[in-house]
C-alpha cells in the first residue's frame, strides 16, 4: 500500500542521521541531479550523507565509486559472462557484495538506491545489503518491475513475468529474450529482502502497486524536489542578451538529457514544427539543449540554436528562462526534472499527457497537456502559449506558486527524513520486542 503522507518520527537513540545514497551518476541525467538534490538537501537539515555511484562526473570528496579498482576486473569478467554471453544482465557484480565492508556503509543508518541498472550493481546483493542496513528505493523508472526495460509503454507482460518481450531492443537492450528469467530472479531476491520503495510520482506508485515483484513492500510517495534558488526567473533580457538571442524572438526551447533519445519525441516535435509554421507562426526560435543537440537535425521550418548539454545549473536557469515556452514531448517518463525547473523559472510548459507529467503540468493552469503522441495537440499547445501573453503570464506565476507549495528541494529532503525516522523506530520497536 502507497503511503502518502510521511509523519514526523523522533528516534531517542539515534544521534545524527546517516545516509548512504547509491545510484548509476552523480549530478549528471535525471536520477542524478534527483539523488544530488536529495543529498544536498539532507546536509543541510544536518544530516550525513554520502554518494556511492556506478559513473562519477564531479571531484566531491562525499561521492565515491561503487566498484573499487581490485573488484573492476572481476565485475568485467563476470558482466562478459553474465551479461554479454548469458544475456543475465546485472546477476552477478562481486563489488556489490563487497559494498557492505566500504566504510560509508557501515557507518549508514540508512542506504537509498535510485537507478541501479547500468552495469555497476547487481540486485541479487539485495538480501545480503538489506540484512545488515534498511534499504530505501526510490524508483527512477520502471526497472525493478521489468524483466528488463525501463519503461513498457503498453506492454504489460511484467504483471505475470515477462517473456517473449516486444521491446528487447529497448534500454537496457538484451542480446536475446532472457525476460522471464530475469523476472524470477528478481523474485527470488526481492523475496529475499527487506526493502522500502519510494514513488517520485503518484503514476509510478500506481504501477508499484500492481507490481507482483515489488508490492510485497511499502510504497511511499515523495514527489521530486527542484533547487528553488537556483532555478528561478530570470530577466528575459538579460539571459537572452547572455544566450546571443534576439530578444524580439519567439523562443521555444526543447531540452533533454540526450535529445536523440527516440523516447524524448523528437520525431513528433519535428512534425508539431511543421504543423506551426503551416498555420502561420513565424519569427520563431527553436532553442535545443542536451547531449547530442549539435547532430540532431530537426528539418525545422524555423530557426534553430542549439547549446549542447548545460552543466551549470544556473546557466541552465537563464536557458528556461530565456525562452517563452518549454516543450517537453516526451514518451516515456517518470517524472521530469526539466518540467520542475521550467516552472520555478516561470516558463509554462507543453507536454504530452504520459507518466508523471501532468501531475505538475496542470492543464491550462500550469502549462499545456497534450494528448499523447498527437503532435497536432502538440503544436495547437505550443501556439496557443507563444500568442496569448495574458494566458502565459498567468501560467507563469502559477508556475511558480505551484513549485514553492509542492516541489522544493527542502520539502523533499523532510520528507525523506521523516521516512528513514520511520524506519528506524520501527526497526527499534521490533527489536526491543524481538
Amino acid at each position: 500500500m502507497v503511503g502518502w503522507t510521511c509523519h514526523l518520527i523522533t528516534c531517542k537513540n539515534l544521534a545524527v542521521l546517516n545516509v548512504l545514497h547509491i545510484n548509476f551518476t552523480d549530478a549528471v541525467g535525471g536520477s542524478g541531479r534527483a539523488a544530488f538534490r536529495i543529498h544536498r538537501g539532507l546536509k543541510e537539515l544536518g544530516v550525513r550523507s554520502h554518494i556511492l555511484v556506478g559513473r562519477k562526473s564531479g571531484d566531491e570528496e562525499d561521492i565515491d565509486l561503487v566498484s573499487r579498482r581490485q573488484f573492476r576486473i572481476l565485475d568485467d569478467l563476470s558482466k562478459r559472462f553474465f551479461d554479454n554471453q548469458l544475456s543475465l544482465q546485472y546477476v552477478l557484480y562481486p563489488s556489490s557484495f563487497h559494498l557492505a565492508r566500504h566504510k560509508w556503509f557501515k557507518e549508514a543508518d540508512i542506504v537509498q538506491l535510485y537507478v541501479t541498472h547500468g552495469g555497476y550493481f547487481s540486485h541479487t546483493a539485495l538480501p545480503f545489503l538489506s540484512r545488515r542496513r534498511p534499504i530505501v528505493w526510490r524508483l527512477s523508472d520502471m526497472w525493478p518491475m521489468t524483466g528488463h526495460c525501463a519503461h513498457s509503454f503498453d506492454c504489460e507482460r511484467w504483471k505475470t513475468g515477462c517473456g517473449e518481450c516486444p521491446i528487447i531492443s529497448d534500454y537496457p537492450r538484451l542480446q536475446r529474450d532472457t525476460t522471464h528469467a530475469l523476472w524470477r530472479i528478481k523474485n527470488w531476491s526481492y523475496s529475499r529482502s527487506e526493502l522500502t520503495f519510494v514513488a517520485p510520482s503518484k503514476w509510478i506508485a500506481g504501477l508499484a502497486e500492481q507490481s507482483p515483484l515489488i508490492n510485497r513492500f511499502p510504497i511511499h510517495f515523495i514527489p521530486t524536489g527542484v533547487d528553488t534558488e537556483t532555478f528561478r526567473p530570470v530577466a528575459r533580457e538579460a539571459a537572452r542578451e547572455v544566450l546571443g538571442i534576439d530578444p524580439s524572438k519567439r523562443v521555444l526551447l526543447f531540452s533533454a538529457q540526450y535529445i536523440q533519445d527516440r523516447n524524448k519525441g523528437g520525431t513528433v516535435l519535428q512534425e508539431a514544427l511543421e504543423r506551426l509554421a503551416a498555420s502561420g507562426v513565424t519569427e520563431l526560435m527553436l532553442l535545443v539543449v542536451g547531449g547530442g543537440a549539435h547532430g540532431w537535425d530537426a528539418g525545422s521550418p524555423f530557426e534553430v540554436k542549439r547549446l549542447g548539454y548545460v552543466y551549470a545549473e544556473k546557466m541552465m536557469a537563464a536557458v528556461y528562462s530565456a525562452a517563452d515556452v518549454f516543450v517537453l514531448p516526451t514518451l516515456a517518463e517518470t517524472f521530469p526534472n526539466g518540467v520542475l525547473e521550467s516552472m520555478a523559472c516561470g516558463t509554462p510548459p507543453v507536454t504530452f499527457d504520459v507518466g508523471g507529467c501532468p501531475e505538475a503540468v496542470r492543464h491550462l493552469e500550469t502549462g499545456y497537456v497534450a494528448r499523447y503522441r498527437e503532435a497536432g495537440d502538440l503544436a495547437a499547445g505550443i501556439k496557443l502559449l507563444l500568442e496569448d501573453q495574458e494566458l502565459r503570464t498567468r501560467l507563469s506565476v502559477r508556475d511558480r506558486e505551484v513549485i514553492e507549495a509542492e516541489y522544493t528541494m527542502g520539502l523533499q529532503a523532510r520528507r525523506f527524513k521523516h521516512l528513514y525516522e520511520e524506519i528506524l523506530e520501527k526497526r527499534e520497536q521490533m527489536a526491543a520486542t524481538g
